[in-house]
């Protein structure tokens, strides 16, 4: 008897670990398979009390959900792989010399909120000051802030005067910005030293940019052997490089360098695409933020510079994303936000479709592709078991307009929800 007693008792358990994990069931109305494109009728995703997916199947008698959006569409928390969370748009130029870094700390509390409430589970920010980015994301790791998962930089590297450099001040000052690195081996004792202080990733200034003071985004700056160093020193250390590079030629150099991803890619080239399809680089286009900067950097202080050079630019890069989309080149999606206001991230979804994609080419930049190029794939950026149980959830369907994911209405990271609106 005590036999069958405890037979009964392990068939029961596993029935009910089978059905219904310790930390609870989300019921979707549709489901996007971000692999196959498909959307899924009335799935229910389990996960446990680690807030790890354990399943997801079609919906039954015997899957209690904990959370009933059964009238919503469901997909696999966002991820943005440009981020600059610790600052503003009215951060730049000369208003950005009076944000002290306890500041800027502050202000990326408030925006870490601000992007995970937007559907973005996990970013990936590049670059930031005084490594304040990397107390935001310890922050965010304790559990005594709500942000997403972070991937974070510090510093960005770059050179004398460069586009990572302060050139705001003259010359009495004499001051540098903390990732100034000069030449191949200054360059990888910067590695190094970012690494000590909490990057996860490396950030590189490869060319000119749009809201530096006295450089063209076409220029380029760090040295293909600069760059080499720098790549090699950050995979020995188990750490990816992203690479600023508007520059046609800062591209391929980059490329060449071994770097892993090039971000802005502003002014690519057939070579540059072709040479980023060979080496499997991806490449990050931020074709929203040319809309705010031309309407709104004025207000927002950005120099009248910059906003003369994302004139001769925006539309550059806009043409150029479509050609790589069209090459095959593999890209990812980042928005650089902080040049606009954080939490609205998800506008670069409809500039993706204006230029070129399927809504769902678009989904999938910004979930298995964003997770492929910051190596979290076992992660995030699917509804998978083993995942983490990051999801959110839309009114209607994105495949036939990407908008609504402008409309976010729940965000669950980690099986912890952080917004709800469908239970108002």
């Amino acid at each position: 008897m005590r036999k069958l007693f405890f037979g009964f008792v392990l068939l029961l358990a596993a029935t009910v670990a089978a059905s219904a994990a310790p930390g609870g069931a989300v019921r979707c109305g549709r489901l996007l398979d971000v692999r196959s494109g498909q959307l899924l009728s009335d799935q229910v995703v389990t996960f446990d009390a680690d807030g790890l997916i354990v399943s997801v199947l079609p919906a039954s008698p015997t899957v209690v959900s904990t959370i009933d959006l059964s009238k919503a569409t469901c997909l696999p928390g966002l991820i943005d792989v440009h981020t600059h969370v610790t600052g503003d748009p009215g951060d730049t130029g000369y208003r950005g010399l009076g944000i002290s870094v306890p500041r800027q700390v502050v202000t990326g509390v408030k925006n870490a909120r601000l992007t995970l409430r937007a559907g973005f589970t996990t970013i990936r920010n590049v670059g930031a000051e005084n490594f304040t980015d990397v107390a935001v994301r310890d922050g965010v790791n304790a559990g005594e802030i709500e942000g997403p998962r972070m991937l974070v930089s510090g510093p960005a590297l770059g050179i004398t005067g460069g586009h990572c450099d302060n050139n705001l001040l003259p010359y009495e000052y004499h001051y540098k910005s903390e990732g100034v690195a000069d030449g191949p081996w200054v360059a990888r004792a910067k590695v190094r030293e970012v690494i000590k202080y909490g990057a996860d990733v490396i950030k590189i200034c490869a060319s000119g940019g749009v809201l530096s003071k006295g450089d063209q985004p076409g220029t380029p700056q760090y040295s293909l052997e600069e760059m080499q160093a720098i790549a090699e020193e950050a995979h020995k250390l188990g750490r990816k490089v992203a690479a600023h590079a508007h520059g046609t030629q800062s591209i391929k150099d980059a490329i060449r360098a071994g770097i892993d991803s090039v971000e802005h890619s502003s002014l690519i080239d057939d070579a540059g695409i072709a040479l980023a399809k060979q080496h499997g680089t991806y490449l990050v286009f931020d074709i929203y933020n040319d809309d705010f900067i031309l309407q709104e950097g004025a207000k927002a202080g950005m120099l009248p510079e910059s906003i003369e050079k994302e004139k001769k630019l925006g539309r550059l890069q806009r043409e150029n994303f479509r050609k790589a989309f069209q090459a095959g080149a593999k890209m990812a999606f980042g928005t650089d936000s902080g040049v606009y206001p954080h939490g609205d991230n998800a506008k670069q979804f409809a500039k993706m479709v204006e230029w070129g994609m399927k809504p769902i080419d678009a989904i999938q930049a910004s979930t298995i592709n964003a997770a492929d190029l910051i190596g979290w794939s076992e992660k995030v950026g699917s509804l998978e078991k083993g995942r983490y149980a990051d999801l959110v959830a839309v009114d209607g369907d994105p495949l036939s307009d990407v908008r609504i994911l402008e409309s976010v209405k729940f965000v669950m990271k980690g099986g912890v929800v952080s917004r709800n609106d469908f239970a108002k």
